[in-house]
């Protein structure tokens, strides 16, 4: 975070009758704190989390493998095209609310920066565009369920 929002958010902590600001932008936060009358702001960043540690495997229960993916057994293939990767863990939504239709449906042609799917993140939905032109072959994600990082979410080809 840049250094000159800190100071304006100081600054504007200083000025009003608040007692604490907290702000997120991304991965990164701000949190200041009003110390007293006489102290000044205490300043704390949070870096973003590490990841938990993956729990150990359990040999008798196979993996459960999200639909549209092949698992390791199946002679199904992901079908043939570009794989639109999740770029963040978070909650895949195919529509802007759950009225609306989807952004893209199977066999729908797309094209370079048209949204795809939101994914909710920390709070903060975030449109997933297209980096490639084509005509989405496959839908792997399912509405409103956690996709992780580097999840394949569509195929297009």
């Amino acid at each position: 975070m840049d250094i000159r929002k800190v100071k304006k958010l100081i600054e504007l902590l200083e000025d009003s009758n608040l007692n604490e600001i907290e702000i997120v932008e991304g991965e990164e936060s701000v949190r200041l704190i009003r110390g007293g009358q006489t102290a000044a702001p205490q300043l704390i960043q949070q870096l973003p989390a590490a990841p938990a540690p993956a729990p150990a495997p359990v040999a008798a229960t196979p993996a459960a493998v999200p639909p549209g993916l092949p698992s390791e057994e199946s002679d199904e293939q992901m079908p043939a095209g570009e794989p639109v990767l999740a770029p963040m863990v978070g909650t895949f939504y195919s529509s802007s609310s759950p009225d609306a239709p989807p952004f893209v449906t199977m066999g729908q042609t797309v094209a370079v920066g048209d949204t795809l799917c939101i994914i909710e993140a920390m709070k903060m939905f975030n449109q997933i565009e297209s980096d490639v032109a084509g005509t989405v072959v496959a839908v792997l994600a399912e509405n409103g369920q956690p996709v992780e990082y580097d999840e394949p979410l569509f195929v297009i080809r």
